[in-house]
């Protein structure tokens, strides 16, 4: 198991030292993915390229949306011979000291996605959460399962061969904000365990949102309603896996409990 970790950017270099600051520890490569950035920001993510040997740089040079930045990062975790990544966010709302136990727990569940689901500060908008809430409730109904307590997270373990497999196989994946729910989605549908762990997550008053309520709205709404017809081809299969799931389950926890 080698594991690595991708941090896609646009609009945030200015805050991607600090990121990147506290994941040298882990002495894991760093892949940075610059998802055609202006030179402003094009130039903060050169200054922590050179500052720190672990960062490996991908550049694109016309802003393709977070998950054509993904994608390119764990094409190039598979060239490194990564065999896991953790993916976060560059603008550091996710608590970063988490990473270690995501690490912990992937090791011990090698063929599972570790996906975060938040813990909120007192200062977190209403309008995020209460929005997380409902968005999360159609998570439960294309997938047939509360399995995934939070499928917008940014912050979670991927197995690479899966991820890759995923993406040859499926008909289309959302390359922008509805990246995190349809990947998560997708393989989850594919048998790929999920195990959910809380991160923390921050939103300071100064940060930078590439989040449009109008037309990332209308993508996540479209993301949403074209799992739904997904569903209806793969819904046999996927409630058969979720009764396997729980009868194992089931068994492992009957099997525990034994005085025998």
């Amino acid at each position: 198991m080698k594991y690595g970790f991708v941090i896609p950017v646009y609009r945030h270099g200015a805050t991607l030292d600090s990121v990147v600051a506290n994941l040298i520890q882990y002495d894991f490569p760093i892949i940075v993915v610059d998802d055609g950035n202006d030179e402003e920001n094009r130039a903060f993510i050169e200054a922590v390229d050179k500052k720190y040997p672990l960062v490996t740089l991908v550049s694109r040079q016309k802003n393709g949306g977070k998950g054509r930045a993904m994608f390119d990062g764990i094409r190039k975790a598979a060239e490194m011979g990564l065999t896991h990544i953790l993916q976060l966010d560059s603008d550091g709302q996710h608590d970063a000291a988490r990473a270690a136990r995501f690490i912990e727990l992937s090791k011990q569940n090698p063929k599972a996605i570790i996906c975060g689901y938040p813990e909120y500060d007192k200062d977190a908008p209403k309008s995020r959460v209460n929005g997380r809430k409902f968005a999360n409730g159609w998570i439960h109904l294309v997938t047939l399962s509360h399995e995934i307590k939070d499928a917008m997270i940014g912050f979670r373990i991927y197995p690479v061969e899966p991820f890759l497999k995923m993406l040859r196989r499926a008909f289309y994946i959302d390359g922008r904000m509805g990246v995190d729910i349809d990947v998560l989605v997708h393989l989850f549908w594919m048998g790929v365990p999920v195990i959910s762990a809380p991160v923390k997550v921050f939103y300071p008053a100064d940060g930078i949102s590439n989040y449009n309520y109008f037309t990332d709205t209308i993508r996540l709404s479209g993301t949403y309603a074209r799992l739904c017809l997904g569903l209806l081809f793969r819904f046999p299969v996927i409630l058969f896996r979720n009764i396997k799931r729980k009868i194992k389950k089931d068994g492992a926890s009957i099997s525990c409990g034994s005085t025998d």
